[in-house]
């Protein structure tokens, strides 16, 4: 299906993008704090520093899509995860293994004079900055899990390539919690962030290369894999931030049946097919999301891609409410969105999406991209006038009328 997109639309979703980006000092905060917790688990009474813990970020962090919350109010969700490598199922159980990492991460918050208790919750441990800061972090205990993984997805004749970063995880709420067995709930937040950056394909490596020439011309030195693939911005992961905000102010009412943000991710990253602007990209996502969608004539599957045993859609079946949600919200992001790109003047764009995206949000993407024609005229303007003395215009019209062609747009 063709996609309409006006030059000033795109010039707008990309102003859209960068009104909803996170202050580079938000993801340097967030790595100093996992990276600080990682320190104190290695120091030489940590109860834990023989098991090897890693400390890593996932989710949004590390897939460089967060961004900013709709009011002050809200904090930033840094999730992390810490692996006790030594560490395996027939060590401790579930229960064991939180609460021998639980104790170290309370002992962190008061070497650190940090006045929230730590929360527990039901996968993680919740460390509270303070209100300052405007950030919490999550971290889910887990232990190594790709042997067990790998036999497990081979067995099934299941795609095992990401295997190797697999992970068991704590869940209080399965009934194995307090058993040592070898039934564990899986993730693989790694596999996923390398999933995840496989399909920005070749426009992540050439932007990830920009950004390293740009170091080194300040004089860093560093090589291309010490970029974290926040540094690098791709049309994929502004596409997918302009949609989770598009979905978090349509629902704000309703935070229940909000659309998660791993199906947005997964289906967007699916659908992305390698376009090389924002706005394009974004509409020929939306024109594609459902394709990785699939029903075995009972339920909704959005598989992981790296565990295709894993249903992100799982809680659908039990709440069909969030299966008609998301659908809901597709069809209005599509509506919204080719709406706005079938304009040309920004302001008309804002009209459109301020009650989807937030009025503060479209007013800056509008005042950005006036400021940009605006330095743009006024450069084309001292060219011409440089010009003037030596050419005279030429400019001549078609006597045809001419007819308007009407838009293309979602079906």
């Amino acid at each position: 299906m063709a996609i309409t997109i006006t030059k000033q639309a795109e010039e707008y979703f990309e102003a859209l993008a960068k009104a909803l980006e996170i202050p580079p000092a938000r993801y340097e905060q967030a790595e100093k704090s996992y990276k600080s917790l990682g320190d104190w688990l290695h120091r030489e009474e940590s109860s834990v520093k023989d098991y090897e813990p890693d400390v890593f970020v996932q989710g949004s962090f590390r897939l460089g899509t967060v961004i900013k919350p709709i009011s002050d109010g809200e904090q930033y969700d840094v999730d992390c995860a810490c692996s006790l490598a030594k560490l395996t199922k027939a060590n401790f159980s579930q229960a064991g293994l939180k609460d021998l990492l639980g104790e170290e991460i309370k002992a962190y918050r008061k070497s650190k004079g940090i006045q929230k208790e730590v929360h527990e919750g039901r996968r993680c441990w919740r460390l509270e900055y303070a209100d300052g800061a405007q950030f919490h972090m999550d971290i889910v205990p887990c232990i190594p899990n790709a042997q067990d993984q790998r036999l497990l997805l081979e067995s099934c004749n299941l795609d095992a390539r990401f295997a190797n970063t697999a992970i068991a995880i704590t869940d209080n709420e399965v009934p194995e919690y307090y058993e040592i067995t070898e039934d564990w709930p899986r993730s693989n937040p790694r596999g996923y962030a390398e999933w995840f950056k496989s399909q920005m394909g070749d426009v992540f490596i050439r932007r990830r290369q920009q950004v390293l020439n740009e170091m080194r011309a300040r004089g860093v030195t560093a090589g291309v894999e010490d970029i974290p693939t926040y540094r690098v911005r791709t049309p994929l992961q502004s596409a997918i931030m302009i949609l989770k905000r598009h979905r978090d102010t349509m629902f704000a009412e309703d935070p229940t049946d909000k659309p998660i943000s791993i199906i947005i991710s997964s289906l967007s990253a699916h659908a992305y097919g390698g376009e090389e602007t924002i706005g394009l990209a974004l509409l020929s996502i939306l024109t594609r999301m459902e394709n990785a969608i699939e029903h075995d004539g009972m339920k909704y599957i959005v598989r992981n891609p790296t565990d295709a045993l894993e249903n992100f859609a799982d809680k659908w079946e039990d709440h069909p409410e969030r299966a008609a949600a998301f659908f809901r919200w597709l069809e209005q992001a599509r509506d919204d969105f080719s709406t706005a790109g079938r304009l040309v003047e920004h302001r008309r764009m804002s009209s459109v999406l301020a009650s989807r995206m937030g009025r503060d949000i479209t007013d800056q993407a509008s005042d950005a991209t006036l400021q940009q024609t605006r330095q743009g005229s006024s450069s084309l303007l001292n060219k011409a006038t440089a010009a003037s003395s030596t050419a005279a215009p030429n400019i001549a019209f078609a006597d045809e009328p001419r007819t308007p062609k009407k838009p293309d747009g979602f079906a």
